[in-house]
């Protein structure tokens, strides 16, 4: 049977029951919601009837018609294999390129460092890094396998726990030094505190003010505030000496070690709710190449004790 409607309309349709709003299948597509509106709205005129129960009354959600129950899993069925047999007309007689997501941040504190090992070990791999800030969407980006931050749940992809870490403030060597003391924790009010809002979006991300009553300060007002929505660019304001940064022990390793940081108050633990995941779709993991990259983030996370 011929389809006289696109694959983008379809894609839209998908994405918005997925989501139940236009607006959060917007945001994974890369569109506008008045787009993905018009997409769904092609389709129905093609089906004949409405797809979506329209309804304003308190937040504004989508409702599937009985139709859209019906043909939704095959629809889905039908991107993933899709998906798949695209992924196999790509497959050579080498093991190919392979296309992994992961946050900037992350990029540039952990991953690229390391890479080069991977590298050496897998040189008929074509490693391709996406770095954008927003979650892609592994089907239409073409994603192998990538690492998020976050609780280990993302719709439509199996996630496995790669670091857990713990939160505490850092500083340049040459704040210690300087006339403003850093011996108690409320000493830190003193100092500009740097606030990473890079996923300030997660209510599980802790804050200065969470850390601040852990350590029994009453007072968590700082006269000076400073935030940046970049993991890597929090850690240099603090390198820069620019104020306290409360760090992720993940992202902020390398620093310590080499002295460019330090962590202040030890005693203090405050261990994050959020971690990190190797996140892939199932129906690639079976592929060489997501294997070998796998494999090798467990063995450098296991060989350098995170």
């Amino acid at each position: 049977m011929k389809i006289p409607v696109h694959l983008n309309a379809l894609k839209a349709f998908e994405a918005s029951a997925r989501h139940r709003s236009f607006s959060g299948a917007a945001s994974e597509l890369y569109v506008t919601p008045a787009a993905v509106g018009q997409l769904v709205r092609s389709l129905e005129d093609w089906v004949g009837e409405p797809l979506f129960y329209r309804s304003n009354s308190g937040k504004y959600r989508l409702t599937l018609t009985e139709t859209a129950q019906r043909a939704l899993p095959d629809i889905q069925l039908g991107f993933e294999k899709l998906s798949l047999g695209l992924e196999h007309m790509q497959k050579t007689t080498t093991v190919g390129a392979l296309n992994v997501t992961v946050s900037p941040a992350f990029a540039a504190k952990w991953l690229l460092p390391k890479l080069h090992r991977f590298q050496s070990q897998w040189p008929d791999i074509d490693v391709r890094l996406d770095m954008r800030l927003k979650s892609v969407d592994f089907s239409s980006q073409n994603i192998d396998i990538g690492v998020r931050y976050g609780l280990g749940k993302w719709p439509g992809l199996d996630a496995e726990r790669l670091m857990t870490e713990e939160v505490f403030p850092v500083c340049s060597p040459i704040l210690l030094g300087g006339e403003k003391q850093l011996s108690k924790p409320k000493q830190i009010l003193k100092h500009t505190l740097v606030h990473d809002l890079s996923v300030a979006s997660h209510k599980s991300f802790p804050t200065w003010e969470q850390w601040l009553d852990k350590a029994s300060v009453s007072n968590t007002v700082a006269e000076h505030n400073l935030r940046i929505n970049n993991s890597a660019a929090v850690l240099q304001s603090a390198i820069d000496g620019v104020g306290v940064a409360l760090a992720r022990s993940v992202m902020v390793r390398d620093d310590l070690v080499s002295g460019r940081l330090v962590r202040l108050f030890p005693d203090i633990t405050f261990d994050s709710p959020l971690a990190y995941y190797i996140v892939y779709r199932r129906e690639s993991f079976e592929l060489s190449r997501v294997q070998a990259f796998r494999q090798w983030l467990l063995n450098e996370v296991n060989a350098n004790h995170y």
